[in-house]
C-alpha cells in the first residue's frame, strides 16, 4: 500500500504532462490553420513561436525564426519603418496593444505584399510575458480597392463630362448628385438642390407626371421617357427628355433613382426651323402648281381675248374665242376650287348617316361609261345591306369617283379594275384595285403631295389624291395605297363605323 501511495502522484503528474502536450499541440495546429501570420516575441525580442502561413510566406524555416530576434528576421528596412522593435517594447512596459497599422513587405524574389499588422500583449498574473505579432495579408483587397477608386473615379469623370444632366435621388425623389451639366443647364449648384425633390424642380404642369412617374419608379420598372420641363434658377423653362432607372441592393429592393435629361432646347429650334422650311418647300409647290395649272387656261383665255379685241369679222371665229375664254375661266374656276377644299376641308355642311355601299356604287357607275370606252373590266363587290358611316355625301363620292378615275387613268389599254367593301372591327374597308402601271417605289410617298402627277402635262392637276387624302382625314378615316410597279395599285379607304347613330 505504501508503494501504491508513492506511485500515484507520479501517474497524475504524467496526466497532467500529457494534457499539456495535447493542448500545446492544438495550438500549433490552431495557428497553423489561420489564414494570418502569427508570431509570440518574448522580452528579449526573440521570436518564441511562427505559425506555417508566416515561415512559407517569409521563405523561412521554422528553425531559422524561432529563437531569433525579431530584427533578424525581418529585413532591416521593414523593421526601421515599422519601428518594430520600439513598438514591441513599448507593448511589454506599457500593456498597449497595436491595432490596424499599414505596411510592405517584400520576400526576396517575390512581388511585393502589403499587410496591416496587430500587437497585442499577453499577460500572466499581471506580467506581460508575450506579445504577439498578428499579420494580416491584405494585398489583394488593396489592389481590388485601388481598381474600384480607379472605376469610381472614372465614373465620375464621364458623369461630370457628360453634356446630358445626370442625377441621382432616393427613392422620396430627394436629389442626391448633381453633375456638371446640370449645374450649368439649371444655373442650381449641387447645395442649393441637395435638400430639394426632383419634382420641385420640375415645371408646374409637368410635376404630378413626374411624381407618378417616380412612384412607378420605386416599384422596380423605372419611368421610361418623358418629357418634364426643368425649371431654372432664373425662373426660366427648359425642356428636357429624361430617361430613368433604378439603382437597387443586394435584396432587389430599389434603394435610389437615376435620372439621365437631354436638353432639348437645340433640338426644338431646329425642328421649329425644319417646319418652318418644309412650310416654305409646300408653298413653293404649291405656288408653283398653282402658277403652272393657271397660267394654261388664262394664256388661252388671253389669247381669245386679244382676237376679240382685234373685232374679226367671221362670227364663227368670235363664238369659238368665247367659248376659249369661257373654257380657260371654268377650268381656272376648278382649280382654285379644288384648291380651296384641298386647304379648308373644314369648311364643309355637317356630317349625316350616310349608306356607304351606296355611294360606291353611284360612284362605280358614273365611272362605268369610261371603263367600257377602255375595255377595262370592273368587278365590283358590295354587300346587300347598308354600311352607315357618319359624312358628307358628296364629298365621299368625289372620293370614290377620283379613286376610279385615277384607277381607269392606269389602264389607257385595258385591264381589270375591282371594288370591295368589308367590315373589319369598327371600320369599313374599301379597297379599289386596277392591273395598271403600277407606282414606282421613289413615287409612292409623294402620291399625295399637291400638284404632283406622274400624268402628262395638261392631262392632270395634282390635286385630285391631295384632296382625297383632305376629305376621307375629315371623315376620320385613312388612304392607304399599296403598289408594284408594272403589276397596278390598290387604294385601300378606312372609315369608322356608325353604331346606332354613334361613330366607333
Amino acid at each position: 500500500m505504501r508503494e501504491i501511495h508513492r506511485r500515484a502522484p507520479r501517474r497524475a503528474g504524467e496526466a497532467a504532462d500529457s494534457e499539456a502536450g495535447r493542448y500545446k499541440t492544438l495550438y500549433s495546429m490552431l495557428l497553423d490553420a489561420s489564414p494570418s501570420s502569427v508570431l509570440l516575441i518574448d522580452s528579449q525580442m526573440r521570436v518564441v513561436s511562427a505559425n506555417r502561413n508566416f515561415v512559407e510566406k517569409a521563405l523561412r524555416s521554422e528553425a531559422n525564426t524561432v529563437g531569433q530576434r525579431i530584427d533578424a528576421v525581418f529585413p532591416p528596412a521593414i523593421v526601421q519603418q515599422m519601428d518594430l522593435v520600439s513598438r514591441v517594447r513599448a507593448a511589454f512596459e506599457h500593456n498597449r496593444p497595436t491595432r490596424g497599422e499599414r505596411m510592405t513587405y517584400r520576400s526576396p524574389g517575390l512581388a511585393t505584399r502589403t499587410y496591416y499588422y496587430s500587437l497585442i500583449p499577453f499577460s500572466w498574473k499581471g506580467a506581460i510575458e508575450h506579445v504577439m505579432l498578428l499579420l494580416e495579408d491584405v494585398t489583394e483587397q488593396v489592389r481590388l480597392g485601388e481598381e474600384a477608386r480607379r472605376a469610381e473615379r472614372h465614373l465620375a469623370s464621364v458623369v461630370e463630362s457628360a453634356s446630358d444632366i445626370v442625377l441621382s435621388t432616393m427613392v422620396d425623389g430627394t436629389i442626391l448628385t448633381w453633375n456638371a451639366a446640370a449645374e450649368r443647364i439649371s444655373g442650381l449648384t449641387l447645395g442649393e438642390v441637395e435638400t430639394r425633390t426632383f419634382f420641385d424642380l420640375c415645371a408646374e404642369p409637368h410635376r404630378a407626371d413626374a411624381r407618378r412617374g417616380f412612384e412607378t419608379a420605386k416599384r422596380g420598372k423605372g419611368f421610361g421617357v418623358a418629357e418634364w420641363d426643368l425649371v431654372t434658377k432664373s425662373g426660366a423653362l427648359v425642356p428636357v427628355s429624361w430617361v430613368g432607372s433604378t439603382m437597387k441592393d443586394d435584396r432587389a429592393r430599389v434603394v435610389a433613382i437615376v435620372a439621365v435629361g437631354r436638353d432639348l432646347t437645340e433640338r426644338r429650334k431646329f425642328e421649329a426651323h425644319l417646319l418652318q422650311s418644309q412650310k416654305l418647300a409646300a408653298l413653293g409647290v404649291l405656288a408653283g402648281g398653282v402658277a403652272h395649272e393657271i397660267r394654261n387656261p388664262l394664256s388661252i383665255a388671253s389669247s381669245a381675248a386679244q382676237f376679240l379685241s382685234e373685232e374679226p369679222e367671221d362670227p364663227d371665229f368670235r363664238r369659238e374665242c368665247r367659248a376659249k375664254i369661257l373654257t380657260g375661266i371654268e377650268r381656272a374656276s376648278r382649280i382654285i376650287e379644288n384648291l380651296l377644299h384641298f386647304a379648308r376641308p373644314g369648311e364643309q355642311p355637317n356630317m349625316v348617316q350616310v349608306d356607304l355601299v351606296r355611294v360606291v356604287r353611284d360612284a362605280a357607275a358614273l365611272a362605268a361609261a369610261q371603263a367600257g370606252t377602255q375595255q377595262v373590266e370592273m368587278n365590283i363587290e358590295l354587300p346587300g345591306n347598308p354600311v352607315l358611316v357618319s359624312g358628307v355625301p358628296g364629298l365621299l363620292q368625289q372620293v370614290f369617283i377620283n379613286l376610279f378615275l385615277n384607277a381607269l387613268g392606269a389602264m389607257p389599254g385595258g385591264g381589270l379594275l375591282r371594288t370591295a367593301l368589308d367590315r373589319a372591327g369598327a371600320e369599313v374597308r374599301v379597297q379599289i384595285s386596277d392591273t395598271g402601271d403600277g407606282i414606282r417605289a421613289s413615287e409612292i410617298e409623294r402620291i399625295f403631295d399637291p400638284f404632283y402627277t406622274t400624268r402628262p402635262v395638261g392631262q392632270g392637276t395634282g390635286l385630285g389624291l391631295s384632296i382625297c387624302h383632305s376629305i376621307v382625314r375629315q371623315h376620320f378615316g385613312a388612304i392607304d395605297v399599296e403598289s408594284v410597279e408594272g403589276q397596278g395599285s390598290t387604294f385601300t379607304v378606312r372609315l369608322p363605323l356608325l353604331k346606332n347613330g354613334i361613330r366607333q
